[in-house]
């Protein structure tokens, strides 16, 4: 008796279906449903809400922190230009940590009902409902979390008085990352370097989604090889 393939019914909370698809999970999420309006994720309320998010909360939440890291390391020490200097490193220490994290965290294949789940609310309901815009940006409570380990590892491998900016510069590089991303799928460049991003990312959405994994600028993809051919784009 061959068994009958699950079948995801978009009219019901979709987060504890998906993981149901098993090996079909993957071709599934990566077929996009082109609607502004989001599916429905939990049946509970309170679990809905927090999974949506405005764009603006980003920079409203982290900007402030940042701005009170850099003076942390101003008052230990660091001289204006070498906090500015400081902060600009982390913003490109977040440019590879924005490649390798889509690259091979957002991008890992799935199967279990578990991994399934969670690559869903990690950014596979992203990729299925691309113009979801209240499911585009990180939510703070999620980022908070992650920072955690993030800040003991700096606190490990740099000077006291670099750690807080050369964070702050990172956590920066964060909020232009997720508010230049939210521009790529809700804005409407006319010219120049903003149309050729949106018109390359949105290339890694709808047409080769194994290739083109940086999102405000595509350096590491042609360090690593990953940049999608002029034909594909």
């Amino acid at each position: 008796m061959v068994a009958t393939p699950f079948t995801v019914d978009l009219n019901k909370p979709l987060v504890f279906q998906v993981g149901h698809l098993g090996k079909a999970y993957d071709d599934w999420v990566h077929k996009p449903i082109v609607s502004k309006e989001g599916p429905r994720f939990f049946a509970n309320d309170f679990l809905e809400f927090l999974t949506r998010t405005k764009w603006w909360v980003i920079p409203m939440v982290w900007l402030p922190v940042t701005c009170w890291l850099v003076s942390l390391s101003v008052r230990m020490g660091l001289t204006p230009p070498q906090a500015a200097i400081t902060v600009v490193g982390g913003i490109f220490i977040w440019t590879l940590m924005e490649y390798l994290l889509h690259r091979f965290l957002f991008h890992i294949k799935t199967k279990s009902y578990g991994a399934n789940t969670l690559h869903y609310l990690l950014h596979g309901c992203h990729h299925k409902h691309p113009m979801d815009g209240l499911r585009l940006v990180f939510p703070p409570a999620a980022t908070a979390i992650l920072c955690v380990p993030l800040w003991n590892l700096f606190k490990l491998l740099t000077p006291p008085s670099i750690t807080p900016a050369l964070f702050g510069g990172t956590l920066l590089g964060y909020v232009m990352y997720d508010c230049t991303h939210y521009y790529l799928h809700h804005g409407k460049p006319s010219k120049g370097y903003s149309r050729d991003l949106k018109r390359y990312h949105l290339n890694h959405h709808f047409r080769i989604q194994s290739e083109g994994f940086g999102i405000t600028s595509s350096l590491w993809d042609r360090v690593f090889g990953t940049l999608p051919s002029t034909k594909a784009a």
